[in-house]
């Protein structure tokens, strides 16, 4: 089990990695850290990560699947609607690969700011 802990800010979610080939070189290039951006209710960051677009990839996600943008190169997390969302959905800017589910509720992201510091860091084995 690979855990992971992204830390935006004052907030602190834990989240779980799913086993894809996005979630192996995730891990493999932690620590990450950047400033965050906002988009309607998601945060994300960019990354010098490269991973092709899975097949499974999806706009719109629910609350807790953290994702990777393959085209912009950015994990992005998204807590509630968008810019382009219908309703109530969480839609992202185009199909992304969804490398991890969120422990903890990824609406505590609210009210962060564009610039706020995030790092995403594994967390030690049995903690």
């Amino acid at each position: 089990m690979r855990d992971v802990l992204i830390q935006v800010g004052t907030v602190s979610i834990k989240a779980r990695l799913r086993e894809t080939a996005t979630a192996d070189k995730i891990w493999q290039a932690l620590p990450l850290n950047a400033a965050a951006q906002t988009w309607g209710e998601e945060v994300y960051f960019f990354t010098s990560i490269t991973s092709a677009r899975e097949a499974d990839a999806r706009e719109v996600v629910e609350a807790g699947e953290i994702a990777f943008w393959p085209e912009g190169q950015a994990i992005a997390i998204g807590f509630g609607p968008t810019p382009i969302s219908h309703n109530d959905e969480i839609r992202l800017a185009s199909p992304c690969n969804i490398w991890a589910d969120a422990v903890d509720d990824v609406r505590s992201l609210h009210g962060v700011l564009a610039g706020t510091d995030i790092a995403i860091v594994p967390v030690p084995t049995g903690a």
